[in-house]
């Protein structure tokens, strides 16, 4: 009988009557990703936590015993009754001695798609039974967006929500402007998991109705090749520079809508200003934006002009806000496409953006799906998620965020479910010294990732392919019982089941389980979510019904969308959630923060690290590290579909004929990639499509450093910049990067999946 799963990638099939059963896509998906294939395959089993591990010096010396040796020295493993006496006793010792505001609750990247096995919820509300903790706010792909975007246009999530669907796009836009791509590779996940893939037949359609496709940026393979798109060759981080240009040309041109201004904005007379020059003394010309983007200024003022004339969408990538001053592209881009008029017009507006998550685009409803709820916290400390390393660094020293001065905590515990830092974060090399600061680590993982090895206690924990859980993310369109495939791997247990046991020793459990177990948490979770969706007039079946189906499809409540057809109708009626309700091109709520790096308008930076600069090196090359195509993040790096994409079990350097021809390096040829922050192997990969004077590794693989810290897998990581992009939103600066690249004689294989020593 056929039964179903859901994880980031999709929804897969199994037959529950095979021996050893075997994934295959949703057959209704028209474009499934093969990564999920591998979610079963016996390879991952090499790297998996059989039994709960403590660092050595920790066990026998105690809290904060020899930290320098995290990661380096033999995991003591023990029962799970002992294990949950352990870690009982150092929360309870913690909490008396510091406080709750010592205990940091890390949860980034692990979370199942199931929405009760969902580690985020498990160990927030677990913490929270116990007092709370220190949380973190925003995240590493969006942290930027989440701060910049409810003052000029609304939350992050309500954007994602109301984007024009792909339908009204292929009927009626007529070019589609894109600074930075829609890269498909990006869309084939969904934080709560895929359902129809939609963004690689939605640009196909597009291109079958004869839209147009400009590529800004420095990659052209970030755009599927049936786009036929025209590459527009742009530094960078200049991003903004260019989009400028085109603001300045639109108006030089008397284009620019008046009364959409006028009606459904505020602020253009106070950015007019800044714009023409008058307020530094520099026009925001063509001319100038040339210099510092590299895209000629004719072509400059030909696009603006063919912007102005036809039914054009701004789209931008999420990365163009992962980089010094990111916050400013998304507000330019906002801020161009008001200035065109015709935002809330069928194939008109902006996109934030189209193609870097499934689910943007979508015509299924906003619903919310079920949740275990995570209670209170009683802590009010937090921190913006990229800021880890400055936290453990610079406890009691005080950061601004969003027009606040807060204050860093004092970190003695972290407890992290669900992630891997050690993947996410910028400058390994920086975190490494700052995960030394607590005393006590501890961490739930169906793996040995380099966080895993790091921490002072690991808890097995088991994967979705072991539980049984209920599939859902909002606008993706189906409803999925999950059911258990395989048995769990050793000794590994559900998050819930793991923090049932040290909430039974806290004198927490009633308040952490409510008396539950897994199957009757499933059933009260679908229930309640069950009767809420009836007031919107959807309905479900009962839980058993459904269980039995395996699959509920919400198509019929689908229906194409515009973005802000309805506030564009009656800014009155139907205001944003922005101070003013309408979209701020000047916000004053900002400029009363008075930050010498974000004005209240959307304004050019140089970039901390930038090519453009007068003091870069004439070798430096600027290093994008972007979203894999054959894993999420550093999810199934084990997988043989995730090695297939390596050369030498390395990950690839992508890089121009001329920049490799100029460091006389050839094709799958191991470099040395590295900058003062640190240093990585990695396998050239010679391509026209990357702008010379960039190169370019994805993200996820497995960090792996030899004895002198030379990472030999190919982790861009260990050479990202970590600072806030703004003292107003502190998000993931990790685009803005320069390197240099030269060969090697060191050829050690690389082996990041190796458990370590254990006793």
């Amino acid at each position: 009988m056929t039964r179903y799963t859901a994880s980031h990638w999709g929804i897969y099939e199994f037959d529950e009557t095979e021996t050893s059963p075997k994934l295959r896509p949703l057959r209704s998906d028209p474009d499934p990703s093969m990564i999920g294939l591998y979610q079963l395959d016996e390879k991952l089993l090499e790297s998996r936590v059989a039994r709960p591990a403590i660092r050595k010096s920790w066990l026998e010396h105690g809290p904060g015993a020899r930290p320098e040796l995290r990661g380096k020295e033999p995991f003591v493993q023990v029962e799970w009754a002992e294990a949950f006496n352990i870690v009982a006793t150092e929360l309870k010792s913690v909490i008396k001695e510091y406080g709750n505001s010592a205990i940091f609750g890390g949860s980034y990247g692990w979370a199942s798609a199931g929405r009760f096995h969902h580690a985020q919820s498990q160990v927030h509300r677990f913490l929270n039974c116990i007092g709370g903790y220190v949380r973190h706010t925003g995240s590493y792909s969006l942290g930027a967006a989440h701060v910049i975007l409810p003052h000029i246009a609304g939350t992050v999530s309500d954007l994602s929500a109301q984007h024009t669907t792909w339908d009204v796009l292929a009927e009626h836009t007529k070019l589609f402007v894109t600074f930075g791509g829609v890269p498909t590779k990006n869309a084939q996940s969904s934080p709560g998991g895929a359902g129809h893939h939609r963004v690689g037949p939605g640009l196909k359609e597009m291109a079958r109705k004869g839209v147009r496709f400009v590529n800004i940026g420095p990659c052209n393979d970030n755009l599927d090749a049936e786009c036929h798109a025209e590459w527009i060759h742009c530094r960078p981080n200049a991003d903004v520079a260019l989009m400028l240009a085109l603001a300045w040309q639109i108006h030089a041109d008397d284009a620019h809508d008046r009364d959409f201004l006028a009606r459904c904005t505020v602020g253009f007379e106070k950015f007019l200003p800044y714009l023409l020059g008058e307020q530094d003394g520099i026009a925001k010309t063509p001319e100038w934006a040339s210099r510092l983007t590299g895209v000629p200024s004719k072509r400059i003022v030909e696009l603006a002009r063919e912007m102005a004339e036809t039914r054009t969408i701004v789209n931008v990538a999420w990365s163009l806000q992962r980089a010094h001053n990111g916050e400013q592209a998304f507000w330019m881009a906002i801020t161009l496409a008001a200035m065109l008029g015709q935002i809330g017009l069928p194939g008109g507006g902006f996109g934030v953006g189209y193609g870097p998550m499934n689910a943007n685009g979508s015509p299924h409803r906003q619903l919310s799906g079920p949740t275990f709820s995570q209670k209170e916290n009683l802590v009010q400390d937090y921190i913006p998620c990229a800021r880890i390393a400055d936290m453990l660094l610079n406890p009691g020293a005080t950061f601004p965020h969003d027009g606040a001065l807060r204050t860093y905590p004092d970190i003695q515990l972290i407890y992290w479910a669900g992630g891997n830092p050690y993947h996410h974060h910028q400058d390994l090399n920086r975190l490494g010294r700052a995960w030394q600061k607590p005393r006590t680590i501890i961490v739930h993982d169906p793996f040995w990732t380099a966080s895993a090895k790091r921490a002072d206690i690991v808890l097995p924990v088991t994967t979705a392919m072991e539980r049984d859980d209920i599939g859902y993310a909002t606008q993706e369109g189906f409803l999925v019982a999950m059911r258990q495939i395989v048995e769990p791997f050793a000794d590994a247990r559900s998050d819930f089941d793991i923090f049932s046991g040290i909430a039974e020793r806290m004198g927490v459990q009633q308040a952490f389980t409510e008396g539950r177990n897994d199957t009757e948490w499933l059933s009260h979770l679908y229930e309640d979510m069950r009767a809420r969706w009836k007031k919107r007039d959807v309905d479900c079946p009962d839980f058993e019904t459904f269980w039995e189906q395996g699959l509920v499809d919400l198509g019929e409540h689908a229906s194409p969308r515009i973005m802000f057809e309805a506030f564009r109708s009656d800014p009155a009626k139907h205001p944003l959630k922005t101070p003013s309700g309408l979209i701020e091109i000047f916000s004053g709520t900002i400029a009363s923060f008075d930050l010498s790096d974000c004005p209240g308008h959307a304004a050019w930076f140089e970039p901390r690290e930038w090519l453009g600069s007068v003091n870069a090196a004439p070798d430096a090359l600027h290093l994008l590290s972007d979203q894999p195509a054959r894993k999420l993040h550093s999810q199934l790096d084990a997988s043989p579909y995730s090695a297939a994409g390596k050369v030498g079990g390395r990950e690839c350097i992508y890089m121009n004929p001329a920049d490799a021809e100029a460091r006389g390096v050839g094709h799958h040829d191991t470099v040395e990639v590295w900058n003062g922050r640190g240093r990585c192997l990695a396998a050239v990969h010679i391509t026209d499509q990357i702008m010379r004077g960039v190169v370019r590794i994805s993200t996820g693989a497995w960090y792996d450093p030899d004895e002198t810290g030379l990472d030999l897998h190919g982790n861009p990581n260990v050479l990202t910049l970590d600072i806030g992009t703004s003292s107003l939103g502190q998000g993931c600066a990790a685009q803005t990067c320069l390197v240099f690249v030269r060969g090697t004689t060191n050829t050690r294989s690389p082996n990041p999946f190796k458990a370590p020593e254990l006793l």
